[in-house]
């Protein structure tokens, strides 16, 4: 459900081991799909965002673990700025490349 001003929120991170680009998923677990990840509204992106960065930390797991905004667009959510829209799909570049490369 997004926030009274229709943002949603999504928490991403780099995985410690590889540094591929991870997202927060409902229940806690990291996943590599942005598709899979949580979308939370911001009051409830500050307490996951907080739990997640402890997890994080405390299990050496992540680094750069932060919230971002998302919006729905044509049925589907996907990152407002191009940063994370980049860290979702892979290089702008090369559209052979990278997450978009699967789909």
């Amino acid at each position: 459900m997004p926030s009274p001003d229709g943002t949603l929120h999504a928490i991403t991170a780099n995985r410690l081991r590889d540094g591929v680009v991870v997202f927060l998923a409902a229940g806690g677990a990291w996943v590599e799909s942005f598709a899979d990840a949580a979308l939370l509204t911001k009051a409830e992106a500050e307490p996951a965002l907080a739990a997640a960065k402890a997890q994080a930390d405390g299990d050496q797991f992540g680094v750069d673990v932060y919230a971002f905004e998302v919006e729905r667009a044509d049925g589907t959510a996907q990152p407002v700025k191009m940063r994370e829209r980049i860290r979702a799909l892979g290089p702008s570049v090369r559209l052979d490349l990278g997450k978009q490369a699967a789909a």
